[in-house]
């Protein structure tokens, strides 16, 4: 959860920078590539974790 509130945090500059591309983005549109996201941080913080248990 705490992974989805940063790429929360950073989602109007990204739609911002979207926009200038004539891109449109809106959240219903977004969610397949925040859940993506998700489990691709997830996995990166399992392997971090990992790492320092080591």
């Amino acid at each position: 959860m705490r992974f989805m509130q940063i790429a929360m945090k950073y989602f109007p500059e990204a739609k911002q920078s979207l926009s200038e591309q004539d891109i449109e983005l809106d959240l219903d549109n977004m969610q397949p590539l925040l859940e993506l996201f998700l489990k691709a941080m997830e996995d990166a913080y399992e392997l971090g974790k990992q790492d320092a248990e080591e």
